[in-house]
């Protein structure tokens, strides 16, 4: 049986804490990152960790999917410890942090391991995530230290 590949929409802050908990260990190249600023969007292909599958029992191979992360209605990027000129270096994706700001458009920090961080200003939340092609199995296994 073919898994279906996952596509969410988020429209809400709560939305947005599901499409983060599935980006969990992703990584994505800085190559594959695109903001699209006559059209108002931020593009990321991503190669997402699959925890939704490895969860489904002890005998499933761990695998990856490339997948789309598409913020819209973007009004502004910037980014803080990404070295946008060496484009083959890769960020190890943590989570999303949403706040509502005093003007009521949203900003929204992808924060990556290494202090890295794309920050989205926003006039709403309107990001999907969209799984693409087929999975592959990889060997490793995302591992995180207890604090």
């Amino acid at each position: 049986m073919k898994a279906k590949n996952l596509k969410l929409i988020a429209r809400t802050v709560e939305d947005l804490r599901v499409v983060s908990a599935h980006l969990q260990d992703a990584i994505v190249n800085i190559n594959d990152i695109a903001n699209l600023e006559k059209n108002k969007i931020l593009l990321l292909q991503l190669n997402r960790f699959m925890w939704e599958d490895v969860e489904k029992g002890v005998f499933r191979k761990n695998k990856r999917i490339r997948t789309i992360l598409k913020f819209e209605n973007v009004m502004k990027v910037n980014s803080k410890n990404i070295n946008q000129v060496n484009k083959d270096k890769f960020l190890d994706f943590l989570t999303i942090e949403t706040n509502l700001m005093t003007d009521n458009n949203y900003e929204m920090k992808i924060l990556f391991s290494g202090d890295s961080i794309i920050k989205v200003i926003s006039e709403v939340i309107e990001v999907t995530l969209d799984d693409q092609g087929e999975a592959w199995d990889t060997k490793n296994k995302p591992k995180h230290k207890v604090i």
